[in-house]
């Protein structure tokens, strides 16, 4: 910060020398002028002085003609050179205050209009924090300075539920829900808040939150380990059981929740056991995706492509990384054809087809070989990546 106050005021001298320096550069003139009226003073002085002497009789008139030329001469003399006076209507004042009023106006409508604050931040930010509490004002401090920023605002909501304060992270997760729209992990992200605030107390808002969440996203995590809580809470034995089952399936074999989790399962089951039920153990199904699709090129760009360039066919994330769920390579010359693209095909090991309910399918004619960027590209509209149903895609636009 102190960087930013030194360089805005190297600027501020800068500007400062356009309105001073005209100053004192007309300080010379002045000088000049009050030279020139001393001058006049004293040719005035000399003349009268000479028809006092002719009033007397010492002078007579051709003296006192010679004396007055004389007088003129050394007044010419004088002023020879000198510059005639300029004549400013603002008068000598006005530069002084403006070279007062230029800076303070600058910096009181930057203080106003600009980001000192977000300067701050930025600069804070840049540093480790020294306590939680310290990171907490900093997050609160960026949403201040920007309510719009969805980002901000998860990781305070998320802060917040670290620190224990679950009424104050709910209505930071529903303001970030209405800025970033209703995504799963937000909505569970809400509904977990909204229950510890309520003390742990099921209610008609938190149960539509979760079931929006597992609607748009069966295997949202947040909203399986709550509603496995709830349950537990509600001594619905079963039911925990089977949302921690479908949550354990989600989490990685290094996640270190899993024994805790693991703990609540078992826990879950004694208690079922003890109560006079019995542990009804669903079976174990592997989810996988499988999408057919028949790609095929536009009429109007058969004769601008070449048989050897290279066809990039992928399925992506509606919501999620931007990297490709599933991929083949084909060429021009192998259009049309019917490929599938399941989880076998994955790009990476976490990102599969079946890990997103929503994809959207990307056919693209690289003729350098590059998936990444192209010439012609053809996208199909989002669609279930459980869908079983042929999708035909036309490979039919630039691409940009």
């Amino acid at each position: 910060m102190i960087d930013f106050w030194l360089a805005a005021g190297l600027l501020l001298l800068v500007a400062l020398s356009f309105l001073l320096i005209p100053v004192l550069r007309n300080r010379r003139a002045q000088l000049e002028e009050d030279r020139t009226a001393l001058n006049v003073a004293l040719y005035q002085e000399r003349v009268a002085e000479l028809q006092s002497q002719q009033e007397e009789g010492v002078l007579d008139a051709a003296q006192m003609d010679a004396g007055r030329a004389e007088a003129a001469r050394e007044l010419l003399a004088d002023t020879e050179g000198v510059a005639a006076p300029r004549v400013t209507r603002l008068g000598k004042p006005a530069p002084l205050l403006a070279a007062i009023l230029v800076p303070v106006l600058g910096l009181g409508l930057y203080l106003h209009f600009g980001a000192s604050d977000k300067v701050e931040l930025t600069r804070e930010f840049s540093q480790a924090p020294q306590s939680m509490e310290e990171m907490t004002q900093r997050l609160e401090r960026a949403v201040a300075a920007q309510p719009d920023s969805a980002e901000a605002l998860y990781f305070l909501g998320r802060t917040y539920m670290t620190l224990d304060r679950p009424a104050d992270a709910a209505k930071i997760f529903e303001r970030t829900v209405n800025i970033a729209g209703r995504q799963p992990e937000l909505l569970g992200q809400w509904a977990q808040a909204q229950y510890f605030a309520d003390g742990k107390k099921w209610s008609d808002k938190i149960q539509a939150l979760t079931d929006e969440a597992l609607k748009a996203d069966p295997k949202e995590v947040t909203s399986l380990g709550l509603l496995g809580i709830a349950a537990f809470e509600a001594e619905r034995y079963q039911d925990a059981i089977d949302y921690w089952n479908r949550l354990l399936e989600q989490l990685p074999p290094e996640d270190k929740s899993r024994i805790a989790l693991q703990g609540g399962i078992t826990r879950a089951k004694e208690k079922l056991v003890a109560s006079g039920g019995q542990v009804a153990e669903a079976p174990v199904t592997k989810v996988t995706a499988l999408l057919k699709v028949r790609v095929d090129l536009a009429a109007d760009l058969k004769a601008k492509v070449q048989p050897g360039d290279s066809v990039f066919i992928f399925a992506r994330a509606t919501n999620g990384p931007p990297a490709p769920l599933a991929a083949k390579r084909l060429t021009v010359a192998d259009l049309p054809a019917t490929v599938e693209l399941g989880d076998a095909d994955a790009m990476m090991p976490q990102l599969k087809l079946s890990n997103f309910p929503e994809v959207q399918l990307v056919a693209r004619i690289s003729r350098a070989g590059k998936p990444t960027a192209g010439e012609w590209i053809g996208r199909s509209e989002p669609l279930a990546s459980s869908t079983t149903a042929p999708q035909k895609l036309t490979i039919d636009s630039p691409d940009k």
